[in-house]
């Protein structure tokens, strides 16, 4: 086994006098099946192609783009594991000082909008060579697309980045299908019949009938409904058992995406889990301190892909998709074992999972003929009947790994659904999930506790989740286990106003959780929460939704989870002042906040009063005679803050 090529020396040591794809990738270079770049690399390694690693490649000169000489297939282009302004920026816009992906864990190694900034350079270099774009910032980028970062709806990154072909989803199959047809000899426009990509055609060309045609691009930048009803219309093919061909004019151009490739079977996934993944980075990245991002993973196992959770602000469901599937056990365990040779492994499997751990099973049985529903979430906000609850298969395989010589604990800390837990008439997932396969603490997501919230979030209500923690220290304590769980929370989601902020932070304060981050709602390409974000409309039912976007009422929404940090009183103060909650001001059981030192006395309070108000105000005199009681205490209250 052996990295694959990043230089032109590297290249010419395995005798090649050249190369039949260079995969330029945004990210630091490592061969971990957790990376989908180190995937499609293996994959075309395995399929007989010749593919150099073009990692974070210097985008203000042609240099590094030429490294390998001209490609004799063609490049590939990903902006690496995440999109890259969300590997730059914070959901506050602000610059992030860390890279988990880059070597040594700087920022400033890959340009803002990667993709396009490395086709474009690739186009000077080699005009007329193929250039196919995948990953995660493509694929959710496919189409017109609200940009958070510019405040702007932008056309599909096909148009921007110049590119031949849009590889979006899990891109094994489509990668493969490429590339032996241009090693056959076809041009790259010749490849429209693809599934699971898309391309560009002209107004004038042939555009199919059957196909299902969205808002233009002009359109949905004029018109927020229009923006919904697309983003609607998006989701709603993005299966691979009934989804239609989608068309979106830009200009003279047209969008043309292909139906969702079939996501790997079983026998699939195992193939490709069993290519010859280093698992690590190369040794150039040393004397930088390496890869931080791999360190996490290095000894975690994928054992399923797909999500029917499909929570609404997460991008799953229109990447990866809903469908379920897994690898075989017999694929894991090999995998396990394999650890054992390698000297870092110390005996612990930190994560057997996927995006959720505990999905074995496809949804129901009638998925896998007529596909997902269209309009109908499996888990939210109850649970269809038809779904298949089982944990069986999972168990038995948690079981198989933890009894192979060498391992000492298997963990799982990838995300557990835990409103398909509670669906489970058996409690023998749950108590062995306790007793084997915790290390102190388990994450689980709620996200919030209002209904009306949760219901635009599409995840359950928060009664399950109540459920859920008492079934969870009940079979903890009969385990005489001392562990937690930890909930995930989200401030200012499409449908948070500040009352419902007050109310989760009521809820935290009444269950004693004390969240030690909060993670603002972030409005990233691709998902019906960002749809929500842009147009302040449900795209499911086109009816208005409050969006919380000031700055000062999303800080308010975070200090309000994090009520108990003293820094945080003075806007947890002013956000109850807003909601009419002073009830919640004091020194009551309830209370979120104390009073202010103020209003401890009317005499004090006087005087505090006007200390504070000169101070922050520079007002010398006001008359308190003349104040009600109720006017006195927001005077003071809004003095303070």
């Amino acid at each position: 086994m052996a990295f694959l090529p990043m230089t032109a020396d590297e290249v010419k040591a395995r005798g090649w006098d050249s190369v039949d794809f260079v995969y330029v990738c945004g990210d630091s270079y490592v061969d971990h099946p957790s990376f989908g770049a180190a995937i499609i690399t293996r994959v075309l390694e395995d399929c007989g192609m010749r593919v150099a690693f073009l990692s974070q490649p210097d985008w203000r000169t042609t240099r590094d783009f030429m490294r390998f000489g001209k490609p004799r297939l063609g490049f590939m282009v990903s902006a690496g594991n995440i999109d890259s302004m969300v590997a730059h920026y914070t959901a506050a816009k602000r610059r992030r000082h860390d890279d988990a992906y880059t070597a040594g864990g700087k920022t400033g190694r890959r340009p803002d909008r990667a993709v396009t900034v490395y086709c474009r350079k690739i186009r000077e270099c080699y005009p007329d060579s193929p250039i196919i774009i995948g990953g995660l910032e493509a694929s959710l980028r496919r189409f017109a697309h609200y940009d958070y970062w510019s405040d702007s709806v932008m056309p599909s990154v096909l148009f921007d980045s110049g590119a031949d072909l849009l590889v979006y989803g899990m891109g094994e199959l489509q990668t493969v299908e490429i590339a032996k047809r241009l090693n056959d000899g076809y041009p790259v426009e010749a490849l429209q019949d693809i599934r699971g990509t898309c391309f560009k055609v002209r107004t004038t060309d042939y555009v199919p009938k059957s196909a299902v045609e969205l808002p233009s691009l002009e359109r949905v930048r004029e018109s927020k409904r229009d923006y919904a009803v697309a983003a609607r219309r998006e989701l709603e093919e993005a299966d691979a058992v009934r989804g239609k061909i989608l068309i979106q004019r830009h200009g003279k151009y047209i969008l043309v995406q292909n139906p969702p490739m079939q996501p790997l079977n079983t026998e699939q996934l195992d193939r490709v889990y069993s290519l010859p993944y280093m698992r690590w980075y190369p040794k150039c990245y040393e004397k930088q301190g390496g890869v931080p991002g791999v360190a996490e993973v290095e000894f975690s196992i994928t054992h399923n892909r797909g999500c029917f959770g499909a929570c609404n602000f997460c991008a799953l469901a229109f990447h990866q998709g809903r469908a379920v599937t897994v690898r075989s056990e017999e694929s894991v365990i090999r995998e396990a074992q394999s650890f054992l040779d390698n000297p870092h492994f110390k005996g612990y499997i930190s994560d057997v999972g996927g995006p959720t751990a505990n999905f074995r099973l496809p949804s129901c049985e009638k998925q896998q003929r007529h596909g997902l529903c269209k309009n109908r979430m499996c888990l939210a906000p109850t649970p269809c009947p038809n779904m298949q609850v089982s944990h069986v298969e999972y168990l038995d395989l948690l079981r198989k790994l933890r009894n192979l010589d060498g391992i000492k604990r298997v963990f799982i800390r990838s995300g557990i659904r835990f409103d398909y837990l509670m669906e489970d008439e058996s409690d023998e997932f749950f108590s062995e999930l306790i007793k084997y396969h915790i290390s102190g603490q388990l994450r689980v997501a709620p996200e919030h506790c209002s209904a009306a919230v949760l219901d635009k979030m599409g995840k359950p209500h928060i009664e399950v989740y109540k459920r859920f923690c008492d079934r969870f220290y009940s079979l903890t304590g009969k385990a005489k286990k001392d562990q937690y769980i930890v909930p995930y929370l989200m401030s200012s989601h499409p449908g948070c106003r500040l009352k419902d902020a007050v109310e989760l932070a009521q809820f935290c304060k009444a269950e004693n959780i004390h969240p030690k981050q909060v993670q603002d709602f972030y409005p990233t390409p691709g998902t019906i929460s960002t749809a929500m974000f842009y147009t302040e409309l449900d795209p499911f039912t086109l009816e208005p939704v409050y969006v919380p976007k000031s700055e000062s009422e999303k800080a308010m929404q975070r200090a309000l989870l994090q009520y108990f940090i003293p820094e945080n009183k003075p806007l947890v103060i002013k956000a109850l002042l807003k909601t009419g909650r002073r009830d919640l001001i004091g020194s009551g059981k309830k209370c979120l906040v104390t009073a202010p030192a103020g209003m401890a006395g009317k005499r004090s309070r006087r005087k505090t009063s006007t200390r504070v108000i000169r101070e922050k105000n520079e007002i010398t005199r006001i008359n308190y005679a003349n104040l009600t009681k109720k006017a006195l205490t927001e005077t003071i209250l809004e003095a303070i803050i």
